[in-house]
């Protein structure tokens, strides 16, 4: 039952966030205990957040490789799966909910809240209608990103400097991740898309889903883009202070 699936995930991240986060991260990152209560609030939260991108991230990939009926037809194939998975978001942006609007002092975001429930309102296509699997899926893609995003946050609250080797190797690692299943996947995003304009399952779909599913998927993209020029800037930037960096202390070195 899709509805215990959700429950239950929205159980097992609630524990996640007050319990195991807390006691994993004093024992595997020292300074976590020195971190001010807003901040390991934060620390919690995106914690779960990556626990939650790496079981979608793989079980999407999965679907995407090996769900047949889901890849035949994008439109009405067979959701079985998909809803699993969507189930399992579905738990987790819950409880992110939750949890944003109890912590609103350390971690409220209206953004957050507006995201949330516009994921919501579109996987009630998939869970409740049984529509769109493939594409449904194929978003969740792009959660590999998160969980360098949510590394370069733990980084910078535990002091590493932004030179820094783990800095610079996320920071790479994140450009490229972002890059790969953000950006470089649109193209078959699209592709998909527009091979199901005029046939008969598009337009059973009527018009509130297509909407639902195009205006959105349209928007993000373009914030995606944004964001990726943004990010490829900032990698750009660092590597080439850091590169300036190295190169003075080699010369430095020469003249000592």
């Amino acid at each position: 039952d899709l509805m215990c699936i959700a429950c239950t995930i929205f159980v097992v991240l609630q524990l996640l966030f007050h319990v195991a986060s807390a006691w994993v991260s004093a024992r595997v990152a020292p300074g976590f205990n020195k971190l001010a209560s807003k901040q390991r609030i934060e620390w919690n939260s995106r914690t779960v957040s990556t626990f939650h991108a790496l079981v979608v991230g793989f079980f999407c990939l999965y679907i995407l490789w090996f769900d047949d009926a889901v890849n035949a037809d994008p439109v009405w194939g067979d959701p079985f799966l998909v809803k699993i998975n969507v189930a399992v978001t579905s738990g987790y942006l819950i409880s992110d909910l939750l949890l944003i609007v109890w912590y609103w002092k350390a971690i409220g975001d209206i953004y957050f809240i507006i995201h949330h429930l516009a994921a919501l309102y579109a996987y009630y296509y998939v869970l409740g209608e049984g529509m769109l699997p493939y594409f449904g899926n194929f978003r969740l893609l792009a959660e590999f990103s998160t969980p360098f995003v949510n590394q370069r946050w733990f980084f910078e609250v535990l002091g590493y400097p932004k030179s820094s080797n783990p800095n610079l190797v996320n920071g790479v690692l994140m450009t490229i991740a972002f890059f790969i299943v953000r950006i470089s996947v649109m193209p078959v995003y699209y592709w998909r898309v527009y091979s199901t304009f005029g046939t008969d399952a598009f337009d059973s779909l009527g018009l509130a889903a297509q909407c639902a599913w195009i205006i959105p998927s349209v928007l993000l993209d373009i914030m995606n883009i944004m964001w990726m020029i943004k990010m490829a800037r900032g990698c750009m930037k660092v590597l080439h202070l850091v590169s300036e960096q190295r190169t003075k202390s080699e010369e430095n070195g020469k003249l000592d």
